[in-house]
């Protein structure tokens, strides 16, 4: 494919304001299809369609314009994604959607392949839940929507269950375990192919939310080594194409436990935009758009901090040194758990 070419991007938030900015340096040209009026990635693209993502009308506007198409967010209408698909190709493609929408089918698909994961069970009741006490301590998390701590509900014994749950949505209960670290991996899979894998990134959550992601992680060989070839294993078995993230749970036994995946670029890697040749999103264009492989080199260990709701506003006062490298998404109104911003510190 040649560089003449026009990417179509769902999702108007940080992500997609990134991949934007890489595909304007590498001389591509985008349209940015969105449901928010106040997307920050319209300041950058060529094109801004505002529009519910149901509207089949702007949707045959926006595929009549675009070569490929990709998303920096699961939560699209998979029938919308579908549609484009068989005009245009969309990456990744559909079934990664499908699976990276549901919790059940992502557990799933890992546990298939032989990959482990915490004991968990597919709720579909109250009387369900009652029963599965074997899980508890653990988690309720709805099954499809809900990101960022949304829609989870810790649960440690019987008496805590509440019994006003909505079970028109169906649930899957988690079992805790006994966490030592969580880390998680990145990958750019080319059409042809070719992986370029991130070393491990160790991750700090509050209350759901992704905090703060150091690289390198500290893990033993072994680990580094077993959660990049999981990684793999996926992106392969998904006929994956663009950057893939597997978040990964460690327990103080050293076993290492599949957790989600995220079928776009990550936050735990944001860093890359800084610390690495190629960052996870330019990696991410270059794959969905056919270009040339470029493997990823790292060029310096670093952290990243995530700025959050109305930490934004004493940020955007601060002066930075050399090496740390901040970034306000320009987002509207900061709200109370929001990600407004992070800050990139490069440690060599």
């Amino acid at each position: 494919m040649s560089k003449n070419i026009t990417l179509g991007i769902f999702g108007s938030g940080q992500l997609g304001t990134e991949l934007v900015k890489s595909a304007k340096k590498m001389g591509l040209s985008t349209i940015v299809f969105s449901d928010d009026k106040d997307g920050p990635a319209q300041k950058f693209c060529d094109e801004y369609i505002y529009s519910d993502y149901n509207d089949v009308s702007n949707i045959e506007k926006f595929t009549n314009k675009i070569d490929v198409c990709t998303y920096e967010f699961e939560n699209i209408p998979l029938e919308t994604i579908n549609r484009i698909n068989k005009i245009k190709k969309v990456y990744p493609n559909p079934n990664c959607l499908r699976i990276a929408q549901n919790r059940i089918l992502e557990k799933s698909f890992a546990n298939e392949l032989g990959i482990k994961s915490t004991e968990w069970k597919h709720i579909k009741s109250l009387r369900e839940l009652k029963k599965n006490t074997n899980l508890f301590p653990g988690v309720l998390k709805t099954c499809t929507m809900g990101y960022d701590g949304k829609g989870q509900y810790r649960i440690n014994s019987l008496s805590e269950i509440d019994n006003n749950l909505d079970f028109s949505k169906e649930y899957i209960l988690e079992k805790f375990v006994d966490l030592k670290q969580e880390i998680s991996v990145a990958a750019t899979r080319y059409q042809d192919g070719k992986i370029s894998i991130y070393e491990p990134s160790e991750n700090k959550h509050e209350n759901g939310i992704l905090r703060y992601s150091k690289i390198p992680a500290n893990i033993d060989q072994n680990l580094f080594k077993k959660s990049q070839e999981i990684t793999k294993l996926i992106c392969e078995n998904l006929d994956y194409v663009g950057t893939l993230c597997i978040e990964f749970l460690i327990t103080n036994s050293n076993e290492l436990l599949y957790n989600e995946q995220s079928c776009r670029p990550h936050n735990s890697y944001w860093n890359s935009v800084n610390s690495h040749n190629i960052s996870q999103f330019q990696g991410h264009v270059r794959a969905v758009c056919g270009l040339d492989f470029i493997n990823n080199k790292k060029i310096s260990n670093s952290e990243m901090h995530n700025i959050l709701g109305f930490e934004i506003l004493e940020y955007r006062k601060k002066t930075f040194k050399k090496n740390e490298f901040f970034y306000d998404y320009q987002k509207k109104e900061p709200k109370e758990g929001r990600k407004m911003g992070h800050l990139t510190i490069l440690k060599d």
